[in-house]
């Protein structure tokens, strides 16, 4: 074949992974007529814009739960509001809450009651700038190396600083939530953070929307009765409700969104 410009091929290659194809090294190095090095480079700046995951000689597409934060504020958002809604009438006055990177728990911060002399605690950026503009919330900020894809530190410093506090309601991000394999996370320093955070925390809860029940990541979090509590959408199905009851989680829905 005649040989294409370098973006080209990366285009090709990000083209057929949202197909939802997996891709081999090897065999796309023969078929552009370049080295495997040259493909795995391709492969890498794929993965770092979050448009796959790297396995063992190749790639295959990303989930919708590992794509970076940027993308994933602005997916299911009615979803999302509705089970943020649901959380944040769970907490309590004068309570230290911790709203662990995600675009679900971004949201909690707007339907949070007035006046419950709160204090917040996050290492996510777009949910600490949240969190300041509202006056009536004391924010802490667990800073360190910010990870792009997940907009947030989750570095040693941040592992340190969480294990040192007492967090009265952990709010948990997870990529993906089965009954087999329980709350996992798809990169390894994230899951090692949630598992420090899941430690300093008197009482855990997971919002969860349907397309992540069922499925799993590689870096265990946490077992399902492990977690103190699950809010899943208004019209989780039943097939994917029943094996996390059988594994003991304790279940609560949002409302329908068409009305949060």
């Amino acid at each position: 074949m005649n040989p294409i410009l370098p973006l080209e091929r990366r285009a090709a290659i990000a083209e057929r992974l949202s197909g939802g194809q997996t891709v081999s090294a090897a065999l796309l190095a023969a078929e552009f007529a370049v080295s495997e090095d040259a493909v795995r480079r391709d492969l890498r700046a794929l993965a770092a814009e979050g448009l796959c995951q790297r396995i063992y000689g190749g790639a295959m597409p990303t989930s919708g739960a590992a794509q970076p934060i940027a993308v994933r504020m602005h997916t299911a958002q009615r979803q999302k509001a509705a089970l943020a809604r649901a959380a944040a009438a769970t907490v309590e006055p004068g309570q230290l809450i911790f709203l662990d990177c995600g675009s679900t728990n971004l949201l909690i911060v707007e339907f949070l009651k007035d006046g419950l002399e709160l204090t917040v605690a996050t290492n996510s950026i777009d949910i600490a700038a949240a969190v300041l503009k509202r006056s009536d919330l004391r924010l802490i900020l667990v800073g360190g190396v910010v990870t792009p894809a997940l907009g947030g530190s989750v570095d040693a410093g941040a592992i340190a600083t969480v294990s040192g506090m007492n967090i009265d309601r952990l709010f948990l991000g997870a990529c993906a939530i089965a009954a087999s394999t329980g709350v996992s996370a798809f990169d390894p320093a994230d899951a090692q953070f949630k598992r420090a955070l899941v430690a300093a925390s008197a009482k855990v809860t997971v919002l969860a929307t349907n397309e992540k029940l069922g499925t799993s990541a590689p870096f265990r979090v946490a077992q399902i009765n492990g977690v103190s509590g699950f809010i899943l959408e208004h019209d989780v199905a039943d097939a994917a409700l029943r094996p996390l009851l059988e594994a003991d989680a304790v279940v609560s829905k949002a409302a329908p969104w068409e009305a949060a």
